[in-house]
């Protein structure tokens, strides 16, 4: 059974029959998170305590908690307490979703698992029966001789606090063994009584919702072959009337892009879990023998508030060696410029005019290839139209890199209109079941990357528009729902392998042109989750730019990803996408609190707006530091009308904080609002910053109105707060924080 886990051998490890299996508890602890796993008795790994650490534990400590937590047995039930494990099980008496859904012909549908090994990797000491260790991976393998299934079941408690586990199922027996599902979960105390979710549709994305966890199931299905503009995101149970600062709360991500489940549960007999998996559809995981199926990760947050919740998603991203440690380039994306009205002058007119500004990197959106001139025709012919670029690409891109810029490109691999050339040589590549076509999507289909041919035939002529220019960056479209999403010509469900197939294309590039940079991008933010990330740079949160509108979609992804993995653009000044006008200074504050950018036809831009945009991409280049190593906070409601937020630096010497006006308050002053986040001991000087021309609004506090601003201590800014500027609604005010 192949299960790669870990580069270096065991730190601990124990093999046993389950009749001399030894009684190991591990006490797990990092980044001010404890996880206490119970793997006694030769039975699969429970987690009878999550949550903030304990501290130093003895074995005595450790074991007293393991008494104390064991439920007793309840009327009309089992007769013996119930157990639930990382991958719950039916045979314990687990009457909730179970861990493996599948079967042999009907049969072995309810495994019994039976521990043989239990690693842990890391630094650890045992003390008789109890492993304490700092972050670590503890993998533990089973088997179950009459259901002919193999298992192991990884836990990893991360650096920052974050918890991951996954599951790989191997078919040892006879025959083809079906899986239908791999549900991992986590229990969660009592105390945790109310769900936040999210919600979303195309270019409104993350919207939060909130309710009550009661006695059944609460489960979000993503069955779009694509992680959705509507997913759940990170789904969390916490304790009634959680926000940023405070409150407890337990949450879970699946990281998969393709459809999947999250899932909170209460039994009536009391306990309750998160968890979730991917979905699986009928038929799409069928091992023969000696094949095996891995889970994705399903990643496992707690927090005291939803920011000490988010920070440990966002240190886990900026620990891995494939986070984007140069500074994120100011981009340019010509999208809502040109559309698909590719003209070699107009393009290097932009481009001197960006290069101009200081923007970094210029992105030639969709209609550069064959047939190309709506949205009707030609994906799939990733070709130069020669009709349009007689000459290549070459003459923008070595216009675009000789003003100092980085290039980048479009491409939507996993998709083919069926007026194009692939599609007419081979109309089998299309994804399909039932004989039929599935309905049209933005009037495309699926090209179907799990066909060994096509998927080939993509990574060749990707590879070679890569080799032939001079391309830095790619921005990695993906425009319709999964539907109908079948093999020619068995019809056979291919979401799980049209996934894989696609990490495999992005892992393939990146490896043959080192460097490459890739935006993960779906109809805005349809595929924004943490097996992506592996793969890309930065995912673009939502095709609306309407800043508006983005305040609050930036805010909640920010739940999940840091600002530095968010494209964030400036639009234009009447959006594309809602019909609303902004001024520039909201448009520009509210962008700059991500990966910053430009989504604008600069030729339309005045004297003075072509002047505040070279003065905002300065203030950018000058603060991205900050606001992509900083760490985020955001301050609790008090009015609806305004929020706060900002990125604080991680000695706290320093800050940036945005106070964002979205519409009228009821009220007039509004008194006063807080800054979180900085060391209460340490005084501060807040003062205003004016990027470009000001346009705020009247009636400022003394404080604010003379531009010196004021000196108060961190717990004074925390507690007592500063008198809210005069404001129109839709503009930002900004504050930068300095220790003195």
């Amino acid at each position: 059974m192949e299960f790669p886990v870990t580069k270096s051998p065991p730190a601990f490890s124990t093999t046993d029959s389950q009749a001399d299996a030894p009684d190991v508890v591990l006490h797990l602890t990092a980044g001010g998170v404890s996880v206490v796993i119970d793997a006694t008795g030769g039975r699969l790994p429970a987690v009878t305590y999550w949550g903030s650490a304990l501290g130093p534990q003895t074995a005595d400590d450790v074991f007293a908690l393991e008494l104390a937590a064991t439920e007793p047995t309840s009327g009309n039930v089992v007769d013996v307490p119930v157990r639930v494990s990382v991958l719950p099980e039916q045979h314990a008496g687990w009457e909730g979703k179970p861990g493996i859904v599948g079967h042999r012909d009907g049969a072995d549908w309810s495994p019994k698992f039976t521990v043989s090994a239990i690693e842990v990797d890391g630094e650890t000491r045992t003390d008789g029966r109890l492993v304490e260790t700092g972050g670590a991976v503890v993998t533990v393998t089973a088997n179950d001789a009459v259901a002919g299934l193999d298992l192991a079941l990884e836990i990893e408690l991360l650096a920052s606090g974050l918890l991951r586990t996954r599951a790989a199922l191997v078919n040892s027996g006879s025959g083809v063994y079906t899986v239908d599902g791999v549900n991992l979960a986590l229990p969660i105390p009592v105390r945790a009584r109310e769900i936040l979710d999210f919600a979303g549709r195309w270019s409104k994305e993350r919207i939060p919702q909130r309710r009550d966890l009661v006695v059944g199931i609460h489960e979000r299905e993503g069955r779009k072959g694509r992680t959705g503009p509507d997913a759940a995101t990170v789904l969390s149970v916490g304790t009634p009337g959680f926000g940023f600062a405070s409150g407890e709360v337990w949450g879970v991500h699946v990281g998969f892009s393709g459809n999947h489940r999250h899932y909170a549960e209460q039994l009536s007999a009391g306990a309750q879990v998160i968890g979730g998996g991917e979905l699986l559809l009928p038929g799409e995981v069928r091992l023969a023998e000696s094949e095996s199926y891995r889970s994705p990760w399903v990643y496992a947050a707690y927090g005291d508030g939803l920011d000490d919740q988010a920070h440990r998603f966002h240190r886990f991203l900026r620990s891995r060696e494939t986070h984007p440690t140069t500074p994120r380039p100011v981009t340019l994306n010509v999208w809502e410029a040109v559309y698909f009205d590719h003209d070699i002058d107009r393009l290097t007119d932009l481009a001197d005019r960006a290069a101009a500004l200081g923007v970094e990197r210029f992105v030639l959106d969709d209609g550069w290839f064959t047939g190309r001139r709506d949205d009707h025709a030609g994906l799939g012919d990733w070709t130069i139209d020669e009709d349009v670029w007689p000459h290549g690409l070459a003459p923008l891109v070595d216009r675009v890199t000789g003003l100092g810029m980085q290039f980048g490109l479009w491409f939507e691999p996993e998709m083919v209109n069926e007026d194009s050339d692939l599609a007419r040589e081979h109309p089998e590549w299309i994804m399909q079941t039932g004989g039929r076509l599935p309905l049209r999507g933005r009037d495309q289909q699926v090209l179907n990357l799990g066909i060994p041919e096509a998927y080939e035939h993509i990574l060749e002529r990707m590879s070679a528009i890569l080799t032939e220019y001079d391309i830095a960056y790619i921005k990695w479209d993906h425009n319709r729902d999964l539907i109908d999403a079948g093999t020619f010509p068995t019809g056979v469900a291919g979401v799980h392998e049209q996934t894989l197939a696609a990490y495999r294309l992005m892992d393939e590039l990146k490896r043959r042109f080192p460097g490459l940079e890739i935006e993960s991008c779906s109809s805005g933010g349809a595929r924004a989750d943490l097996a992506v990330i592996e793969r890309t740079d930065r995912v673009w949160v939502s095709d609306c730019i309407d800043p508006l509108e983005r305040q609050q979609m930036m805010r909640w992804t920010m739940q999940l990803m840091p600002a530095e993995l968010l494209g964030s653009h400036i639009g234009a000044t009447a959006n594309h996408t809602t019909g609303r006008t902004h001024a520039l200074s909201f448009r520009a504050a509210t962008a700059v609190f991500g990966h910053f950018g430009i989504e604008w036809d600069l030729t339309k831009a005045t004297e003075q707006e072509n002047a505040d945009l070279a003065a905002w991409i300065a203030f950018y280049k000058e603060h991205r530091s900050l606001l992509h190593t900083g760490e985020m906070v955001r301050a609790d409601e008090i009015d609806p009308a305004f929020q706060v937020y900002g990125a604080v630096a991680d000695d706290r010497s320093e800050a940036l904080f945005f106070v964002a006006f979205l519409t009228r308050a009821t009220v007039s002053p509004r008194g006063r609002f807080t800054l979180p986040g900085l060391d209460p001991e340490r005084r501060y000087r807040v003062a205003p910053v004016v990027v470009g021309e000001p346009d705020h609004g009247r009636a400022d506090p003394p404080w604010y109105s003379d531009g010196a601003g004021v000196v108060l201590s961190g717990r004074a800014l925390a507690t007592a707060g500063l008198h809210l500027p005069g404001s129109f609604p839709e503009r930002v005010v900004m504050l930068r924080i300095e220790a003195v």
